[in-house]
């Protein structure tokens, strides 16, 4: 069976993966959720889902680290891995030796094909099918309700996940697209990637609300202050990481906590 991924690597299978390797948290709660928790044997240190499952596979490192030791030892006969998330020279030394399904995920669409295709690669089609078409008709559902806090604008968000350098959210990106889908206009959406920022050029842009994301980084109250002094008008507010980046089964707990979400934040701008 041949396969191509999301960086259009192509690989080559015998048959359906019985050592499966997961170099990517979402993808590796996806292969839980898709009742792979047998064949699943290495797991990197942030993958933390399903939390009572996770910590009787052994760890292989960091997303950016692994061991080459221990993945050898694990004898695997396929590693999921992700272009962002993974190193890129470890992911080409781990394709030369063995079947690695890379993923690419910018959009919603992304993430619903990268579903897909583990299901396929994984002989769990029929439910990775049934999990995708559940979290696309969850997101038309969102779209569909999203509307403008009024006839003139929707809310301008600026979305933070670093400090010393500042760094938000740019285009190109899962996050910035859930913010477009639960009907959020990312001010920092001219930039690509992940853009350093400075507090000055964020006030300059005059946000509605700024989003200070619970991962990677430990915010506390102090950039709360540091923000709020620049930018006095806008709501500041820590958000779920989780829930905004992870794109595997957690998206279904995305929809409802981004409606929420939304509610909240048009309460506290109309007051």
């Amino acid at each position: 069976m041949t396969f191509t991924d999301q960086i259009e690597h192509t690989i080559q299978l015998d048959a359906n993966p019985k050592r499966i390797i997961s170099l990517v948290p979402s993808q590796t709660e996806l292969l839980f959720g898709l009742g792979l928790e047998d064949e699943v044997v290495g797991v990197t240190k942030f993958c933390v889902h399903p939390k009572e499952k996770y910590r009787s596979k052994t760890q292989v490192g960091g997303t950016k680290n692994v061991s080459f030791e221990k993945i050898a030892a694990l004898k695997p006969d396929l590693i999921i891995a992700n272009k962002e998330e993974n190193d890129r020279s470890q992911i080409e030394q781990l394709q030369a030796i063995y079947p690695v399904w890379a993923s690419d995920i910018s959009t919603l669409e992304d993430a619903l094909g990268m579903i897909k295709s583990v299901g396929e690669i994984t002989g769990t089609s029929e439910k990775a099918s049934a999990l995708a078409n559940r979290i696309a008709s969850a997101f038309h559902s969102l779209v569909s309700s999203v509307a403008p806090v009024n006839a003139n604008s929707s809310i301008k968000v600026a979305y933070l996940i670093w400090y010393r350098p500042w760094m938000a959210v740019g285009s190109n990106t899962f996050i910035d697209n859930m913010l477009e889908q639960a009907g959020f206009t990312n001010i920092f959406n001219a930039k690509t990637r992940y853009p350093e920022i400075t507090l000055e050029e964020l006030a300059s842009l005059n946000p509605d609300v700024v989003m200070l994301s619970s991962e990677p980084y430990p915010f506390k109250e102090k950039h709360f202050e540091e923000i709020k002094q620049l930018c006095p008008l806008a709501v500041v507010k820590l958000v779920d990481g989780e829930l905004f980046s992870w794109y595997g089964n957690r998206m279904l707990q995305a929809v409802p906590y981004l409606v929420s979400l939304r509610n909240e934040l048009i309460n506290s701008l109309k007051k």
